[in-house]
C-alpha cells in the first residue's frame, strides 16, 4: 500500500509539496480553502521550478477536501499552513487523527512544532523547513523559483518520503538538529519582508546593494540573538551563514562575480510575503523579525532594524507602501 500523506493547508507550498509527492506515487489529500480546491477541480495542479520540471496532475488525479475529518485515515500528514493558523489547525486535528498518525510541520519560523506537538502529546511530530519558494501563478500552476531543498527531523517517516521527492527532482535530506536548521533558514527568511516593501522579484532585489544592506542589517542583529543563545549555524546556502552580511555587503559588482550561486533565481520568484500582501492576507511577519525580537529580549539585545521592518510590514499590512527603492527602504530602516 503506498503511503497515505494528508497536505493541512494546500497553498503554494502545499499544493507543491502534494503534487511532487503524487509524482512519487504516494497518496495524497489536500486539505484546503474552497478557493485552491476550485481552482483544482477546474485546472487540475500543475508544478513546474525553475530547473526545468513541469508537471501537471488532472483533476481526476487530485483528491481535495475542505473538511479536516478527509484527514482521519492518513500514515502522516504534513502541515503547511500560515504560522498564526497553527494553533487552530493542531486544536482540529487533535479531534481527527489516529495517534499513529505522524505530523510534520513544513512552515516558516521556528516554534511551529511545539505548538502542533502541544495539541497532539499522543502524536509523533517533526519539525522540517522548506529552502525553495513557491509562487502561485494562473489556472493551478505552483512554481519553485529559488534553490533549496526540503529538509526534515530525521526519522524513518522522513526517510520514506526521500523515495517519493525523487520522481520530481526536489532536493531533500533528513537532520538530527532541527531547531539549528530552523534559525538557520529564518536568518534567510528575513529577506521575505524585504522583498515584500521592495515590489520587485527577489533575483532584481537581491541585485541592488541598498536592499542586500537593509538584509544585512536584520541578519547581524538576528546572528547576535542566535550566538547569545548559543544556537549553532547551518550552512543552507553557497555562503556560510555567519558570513552572509559581510558577502550582502559588497559592491554590487563584488557580489555578482562571488555570489553567484545565490542569484541562481528564476526572475519572477517572489517572497511569500510579498504574495500575502498582494492578496490582502496578514504576513509572517512576527513569525520571523518577531521571532529575533523576542530572542533578542531574552538575551538583552537590541534589535531595532528588527523592529522598524516589523513596523513597516504590519504599516503594509493596513494599505501603507510596499513599494520602496532600495535607497528609500535603507532610510526608513535607520530612521
Amino acid at each position: 500500500m503506498a503511503l497515505r500523506v494528508g497536505i493541512i493547508g494546500a497553498g503554494s507550498i502545499g499544493c507543491y509539496v502534494g503534487a511532487a509527492l503524487l509524482m512519487g506515487g504516494a497518496e495524497v489529500s489536500f486539505l484546503g480553502r474552497e478557493r485552491i480546491a476550485a481552482v483544482a477541480a477546474e485546472h487540475g495542479l500543475r508544478i513546474t521550478d525553475f530547473r526545468g520540471l513541469d508537471h501537471h496532475l488532472t483533476s481526476a488525479q487530485l483528491s481535495f477536501y475542505t473538511d479536516i475529518a478527509a484527514m482521519a485515515d492518513r500514515d502522516c500528514v504534513i502541515v503547511t499552513v500560515k504560522s498564526g493558523d497553527t494553533a487552530a489547525v493542531a486544536a482540529d486535528l487533535a479531534k481527527v487523527l489516529n495517534t499513529r498518525t505522524i505530523v510534520i510541520s513544513l512552515q516558516n519560523g521556528v516554534g511551529n512544532a511545539a505548538v502542533l506537538q502541544q495539541a497532539m502529546p499522543n502524536n509523533r511530530v517533526l519539525p522540517g523547513m522548506i529552502g525553495f519558494n513557491v509562487l502561485e501563478g494562473d489556472k493551478g500552476c505552483f512554481h519553485a523559483g529559488t534553490d533549496g531543498e526540503v529538509i526534515i527531523q530525521d526519522a524513518p517517516i522522513a526517510q520514506e518520503l526521500a523515495g517519493f521527492f525523487a520522481a520530481s527532482g526536489t532536493p531533500f535530506e533528513t537532520h538530527a538538529n532541527m531547531p539549528s536548521v530552523l534559525w538557520s533558514k529564518l536568518l534567510l527568511n528575513l529577506n521575505n519582508p524585504i522583498n515584500a516593501l521592495s515590489g520587485v522579484g527577489l533575483k532584481e532585489e537581491l541585485s541592488q546593494r541598498g536592499y542586500r544592506l537593509c538584509l544585512a542589517a536584520l541578519q547581524r542583529e538576528a546572528l547576535a540573538a542566535i550566538s547569545a543563545a548559543n544556537i549553532p549555524i547551518q550552512k543552507l546556502t553557497a555562503v556560510p551563514a555567519r558570513w552572509l552580511p559581510a558577502v550582502l555587503s559588497l559592491p554590487d559588482f563584488v557580489f555578482r562575480r562571488l555570489a553567484q550561486p545565490m542569484l541562481a533565481i528564476d526572475p519572477l520568484a517572489r517572497s511569500s510575503m510579498w504574495e500575502d500582501l498582494e492578496r490582502g492576507r496578514k504576513t509572517e511577519v512576527e513569525w520571523l523579525n518577531g521571532e529575533v525580537l523576542r530572542l533578542a529580549a531574552d538575551y538583552g539585545i537590541a534589535a531595532p532594524i528588527n523592529a522598524r521592518v516589523r513596523e513597516l510590514i504590519q504599516l503594509a499590512e493596513q494599505g501603507g507602501r510596499k513599494d520602496y527603492s532600495a535607497d528609500e527602504l535603507l532610510a526608513a530602516i535607520r530612521a
